[in-house]
């Protein structure tokens, strides 16, 4: 038996009814689309770890959303385009009569190649911390959900915090930062804004591609320490991270002054690079840490009783186990929202929708969940997909994460949000869309 069909056989298990009708379902499908092998394992696993724990959380403590039992199943994508397509193509229909309320796709590349294909299903994609940043707008993309921090928001996340280090925005003018980027599409997202802030606060904008996987960075080091910038802001992904970390070591770049993305800031990625990573610095909305009160609940019902999808007990808190317990929260309150004007029953997607577009995670929701200081307060809407925008800046001492910014460093939305609607209308024209009203 495969993994993904044993863990499909071992989530079916924990709840009653395996062949009924859509009309009969008790149960909400949830398809998981992960890779497990290939060069960005390492980053994946413990996403689904922190996924599925809170998945089993709902079921085994609430006893499911308001009484509907979750499922799930994985698909391997290997991150790759078109086993991510097939994966979508295989579960979009549900499973035994369990819905499909959201996608995940679980990979940049994969999220835009089904964006079309998501509006014709009916069937959300929400892609937390990736996907196509124009997507926040919901009246042109009304299935992509890239919600809590989009690119965009990451990169100026980033240049907010070099701002408060550097004494303020008017000190950024002269100064050289550097983007050391995965030259994929996902590596390209943050090139639009970073030219737009860079003329708009007076620093020149540097950018270096690194070729997949990114597994050897000689020259693009080697240029770093000729241009000899201030900051490097490091988009990587998978072994691309580690070997950059070790490879500024090498050409005397400060580590101190690396500041990684979304996806180059987890243990996974700066363990491997040893004792020259002590110091560097990452910019996250997944906070790393296991004194949530959600951990605590998740250790006492799910780890200590052997119910976790986790293999290595050190990734419990990580950086990437938290985001999968922050999708798994996001997708379980959207799917409560739909509950709570469709009714108590498996939701589908276009129902899903509208429970995205009218989720709002205040203080005191996230409070009640146990997620306080780990997920950011989110209310999205049709004209904002995203809705939270902010991230909190991490320093690794050796071992662990620090938190070293002063709380959630937002981005500079009122001053991107107007280009990216932009962006997001000539898509539009292109594809011959009518905007929704965003009114109603």
């Amino acid at each position: 038996m495969s993994r993904a069909v044993g863990l499909a056989a071992l989530a079916l298990s924990a709840v009653a009814g395996t062949s009924v009708s859509a009309e009969e379902a008790k149960t909400q499908y949830f398809p998981l689309a992960t890779f497990r092998v290939g060069a960005y394992a390492s980053s994946g696993i413990p996403v689904w770890a922190g996924e599925i724990d809170y998945f089993r959380y709902i079921n085994e403590v609430e006893g499911g959303i308001n009484g509907i039992k979750l499922v799930w199943d994985e698909c391997e994508t290997n991150w790759e385009v078109e086993k991510g397509v097939e994966c979508y193509e295989r579960v979009k229909a549900g499973k035994n009569g369990s819905l499909v309320p959201i996608f995940l796709p679980h990979g940049d590349p994969i999220s835009k190649a089904l964006t079309e294909k998501s509006v014709a299903d009916k069937i959300p994609l929400v892609t937390i911390a990736y996907g196509r940043t124009e997507a926040i707008d919901g009246r042109v993309f009304p299935y992509s959900f890239p919600v809590v921090f989009s690119f965009w928001s990451e990169a100026s996340s980033a240049v907010n915090f070099i701002a408060e280090k550097v004494g303020g925005k008017d000190k950024l003018k002269g100064l050289k930062i550097a983007t050391v980027y995965h030259d994929s599409p996902y590596g390209k997202e943050t090139q639009v804004p970073l030219a737009h802030l860079a003329k708009t606060y007076g620093f020149e904008d540097i950018q270096i591609p690194v070729p997949h996987p990114g597994n050897e960075q000689s020259a693009q080091w080697a240029k770093i320490r000729q241009l000899k910038p201030d900051w490097v802001f490091l988009r990587g992904w998978g072994v691309m991270t580690p070997v950059a970390i070790k490879t500024a070591a090498k050409v005397g770049f400060p580590v101190d002054h690396i500041i990684g993305g979304i996806w180059s800031g987890s243990e996974e990625d700066v363990r491997p690079a040893g004792a020259v990573g002590k110091g560097y610095l990452a910019i996250t909305p997944f906070p790393a840490g296991a004194n949530f009160e959600i951990h605590q609940k998740l250790k006492k019902y799910i780890l200590d009783k052997g119910l976790s999808d986790l293999k290595d007990p050190k990734s419990f808190g990580s950086v990437y186990y938290n985001s999968g317990v922050d999708e798994a929260i996001i997708a379980v309150e959207a799917i409560r929202t739909a509950q709570a004007h469709f009714g108590v029953r498996p939701i589908n997607g276009e129902e899903a929708q509208w429970g995205l577009e009218h989720l709002d995670l205040s203080e005191k929701r996230l409070a009640e969940i146990g997620a306080t200081g780990l997920q950011q307060p989110l209310k999205l809407s049709a004209k904002d997909h995203e809705g939270g925008g902010a991230g909190k800046v991490l320093q690794w001492d050796g071992e662990k994460w620090n938190v070293v910014s002063n709380g959630w460093v937002k981005s500079d939305r009122d001053l991107l949000l107007p280009l990216i609607y932009e962006r997001a209308a000539a898509y539009a024209r292109e594809k011959g869309i009518t905007p929704r009203d965003a009114t109603n």
